[in-house]
């Protein structure tokens, strides 16, 4: 069965394309002429390159293939060029989806995210049918996402075969860029967080994360939406088992909301308007940081079979995959 995905170059990507080349799928993959390709060299899928601004690009990618699984977004919590995200992930996913549609795919995951799902004001655990307050598309990575969900489920209406599946924050090994929730781990262990904000997050293994996304192929209902994770804990609770993994004592300093609000404001200015840098305290993670976003992942795991590995495991193997490949300071 011919398989294109696109997104393999990140971080879930690679683990997605790792599972179906474990499930000896016939792997197409659409790669970006500038891409770091480093997590997938000596994989042996097809590779293609293109863009999913190209539309030329997309017709020639889907040819002949049964299945997609779109998980290329642009992810980051601040851009010098925000129209490009937009570009990436509302655009780039309409093209995409018309280009299934064309070449009658028979089944098509596009890859959301948890931060298009509702949260409850009280930090109880949200699920697929939890209202969405808009005020929590607090930045142009979360409002981008939860437009182009809209797509996805646009095009599963017009009867594309579309099933939708948003991962919590996925940790493990090859997080190459880093992600946001990669950063978090390498900040930590290159001890550059003094301080804890009083927030939480629903992590997953990215290798059940990646599994979750075979299973919604082969069992999801289309137009459905599947959330992809697995334990939520506050942010003091993830350092305090990255302290057990590495040793390093986690900060015991929790910081009021207003003076992280402060930093990241101040830094996410001098970044818009003097060094066009990336900031060192985003405030779009600032903001989402108000709130606890814990999530219920128990639809997936009744209805697709999710995985549940320890995130514990999937911390230290993260922890030793950066220090392996260098990303960590040799005085740690």
């Amino acid at each position: 069965m011919k398989t294109l995905v696109t997104g393999t170059t990140g971080f879930l990507g690679a683990a997605l394309l790792r599972e179906l080349i474990a499930d000896e799928r016939d792997v197409r993959v659409l790669v970006r002429p500038d891409a770091d390709r480093s997590n997938i060299e000596g994989l042996g899928a097809e590779v293609m390159t293109g863009d999913v601004r190209d539309r030329d690009s997309l017709a020639a990618a889907l040819k002949g293939c049964e299945v997609l699984y779109h998980a290329a977004a642009y992810y980051s919590l601040w851009s010098r060029d925000k129209r490009m995200m937009y570009d990436i992930n509302v655009q780039g996913t309409r093209n995409i989806l018309e280009a299934a549609l064309t070449e009658h795919v028979n089944k098509v995951v596009y890859t959301s995210t948890v931060g298009c799902i509702g949260l409850w004001p009280d930090g109880r655990p949200a699920d697929e049918q939890t209202p969405l307050d808009p005020a929590i598309l607090c930045n142009d990575y979360k409002l981008s996402k939860y437009q182009a969900e809209q797509v996805a489920l646009e095009f599963a209406g017009r009867g594309l075969p579309v099933v939708v599946v948003n991962p919590s924050a996925p940790v493990g090994p090859r997080d190459i860029k880093p992600t946001p929730t990669g950063q978090l781990i390498l900040d930590f262990v290159n001890g550059k967080m003094p301080a804890y904000l009083d927030t939480g997050l629903n992590l997953i293994d990215v290798r059940d994360c990646a599994r979750g996304h075979l299973l919604a192929e082969q069992k999801g209902n289309v137009g459905e939406r599947y959330i992809l994770g697995h334990r939520n804990l506050s942010l003091h609770e993830i350092l305090l088992a990255l302290e057990k993994i590495t040793g390093i004592p986690a900060p015991r300093i929790k910081l009021p909301y207003w003076v992280a609000y402060a930093a990241g404001w101040i830094c996410e200015t001098v970044s818009d308007v003097i060094t066009h840098q990336p900031p060192a305290v985003p405030l779009g993670g600032v903001k989402m940081a108000k709130h606890k976003m814990y999530f219920d992942a128990s639809k997936a795991v009744r209805e697709l079979g999710l995985p549940q590995n320890s995130v514990d495991r999937a911390l230290e193997d993260a922890v030793q995959w950066m220090t392996d490949h260098g990303m960590v300071r040799s005085a740690n």
